[in-house]
């Protein structure tokens, strides 16, 4: 009889044990975040000099369409707002303010240029707004200390010109080197890079630094000028259509040095083949991608994963654009991470995944490529692969070089 009179109250006790999982467990939000949506934004040149990375964003559109018609991240679509800034600086300014104050968005994701995150900088670090992934190698988007909501994704140019500057001095230690860069911050941070990466040797290896106006119409004066100065290594740290237009104009006037180029110019469909591939055959760059014009990945599952979802989710994109590959690659990180975040969906808990990556690997980043980051680390990508042009693709040349 005591047993039976207990057992009420035994219920009474499961019962209050169990109502207490959704307590324990109960859901956050921050702006832009419902029981069915996940705002994120972004602002992007779709038009003016820069167009040609428009590609970028919309593959990571395609790729979140993608996610959505799958059942979305924990049960919730993606809203992907990508609003044209045609890389003016003002225009990144009203876009982010609209995304934010009107749009409310949880996070801005991969926010292209230097100069454009530059101008948002302060505002989205006082506002307290993830600014995840910015599509810029600029170092400064890497300073925890004085801007702890903003992060970068891709390697930085100062570890890419390191990289070149080790190459060099190892394999062409009589070089006299001409470097052309944008008249901008991210121009003077990989020219910061190649300083750095020379060191002492900078004042004997560097022949000719110059700059020019992200609105000049074409670089050939500057190629001439550094033709001009007896370089035999020519260093064209610049964006799509300048490092076309370079390449060109030195084959043009018979200048034959060792060119190298960035891997943000690194795409042969945008780059590569308005040079003209004939002209580009040799030329030198970096990679952390796995580049799927390569034969070397044909049986490579995650290649085959990526040239799958191209054919059904972005057909009318070229798959072999390292564009393409770079977007792809962008959204599956920023996926993750929301994912990751659960129903716990604040820019605080956001900021917390993004700052504690371990050595993460997705499909389309090459062997020995990992994301690693922390609280005093905002470095995703830190490791990068010399290549060298053969005139159809790309083939890598040595191993991967971590820039820790």
């Amino acid at each position: 009889m005591k047993t039976a009179r207990k057992l009420p109250w035994l219920f009474v006790l499961v019962f209050a044990l169990l109502s207490s999982g959704p307590a324990l467990a109960q859901k956050s939000y921050g702006p832009g975040v419902t029981d069915t949506e996940i705002k994120i934004g972004q602002s992007f040149p779709y038009s003016g000099p820069l167009s040609a990375y428009s590609a970028i964003a919309k593959q990571q559109a395609a790729y979140f369409k993608k996610i959505n018609g799958e059942g979305g991240i924990n049960g919730r679509k993606v809203t992907f707002i990508s609003l044209d800034d045609g890389y003016s600086p003002p225009k990144t300014v009203e876009n982010v303010r609209r995304l934010v104050e009107q749009d409310e968005v949880l996070a801005l994701f991969n926010v292209l240029g230097t100069p454009t995150n530059t101008a948002i900088l302060k505002y989205v670090n006082q506002k307290r707004v993830p600014n995840l992934f910015v599509a810029t190698g600029a170092s400064k988007f890497g300073d925890p200390l004085n801007n702890p909501w903003t992060i970068g994704w891709q390697p930085t140019y100062h570890i890419e010109m390191g990289v070149f500057a080790r190459y060099i001095i190892k394999n062409l230690p009589k070089a006299k080197v001409a470097v052309l860069y944008q008249n901008d911050d991210a121009g003077r941070d990989f020219l910061a890079g190649v300083r750095d990466g020379f060191g002492e040797l900078q004042t004997k290896m560097i022949a000719a630094e110059i700059s020019y106006e992200v609105t000049d119409p074409t670089v050939d004066s500057q190629v001439l000028s550094l033709q001009a100065s007896g370089a035999d290594v020519f260093l064209i740290t610049t964006p799509p259509k300048a490092t076309a237009q370079a390449i060109r104009k030195a084959a043009a006037i018979g200048w034959k040095p060792q060119i190298f180029i960035s891997q943000i110019s690194s795409s042969v469909d945008l780059v590569l083949k308005p040079a003209g591939l004939e002209n580009a055959i040799g030329v030198l760059s970096t990679g952390y991608a796995k580049d799927p014009s390569d034969p070397n990945w044909k049986d490579d599952r995650g290649v085959q994963e990526y040239l799958a979802f191209m054919r059904k989710h972005n057909p009318e994109a070229n798959p072999v654009d390292l564009f393409n590959v770079y977007g792809y690659s962008t959204a599956q990180t920023m996926v993750e991470m929301l994912k990751r975040c659960g129903d716990d969906l604040t820019r605080d808990n956001l900021m917390r995944q993004v700052t504690n990556m371990k050595d993460l690997e997705f499909p389309m980043l090459a062997p020995g490529i990992r994301i690693t980051t922390s609280p005093t680390d905002y470095f995703p990508i830190e490791q990068e692969q010399m290549m060298r042009f053969d005139g159809t693709k790309w083939v890598r040349l040595g191993e991967v070089i971590s820039g820790r």
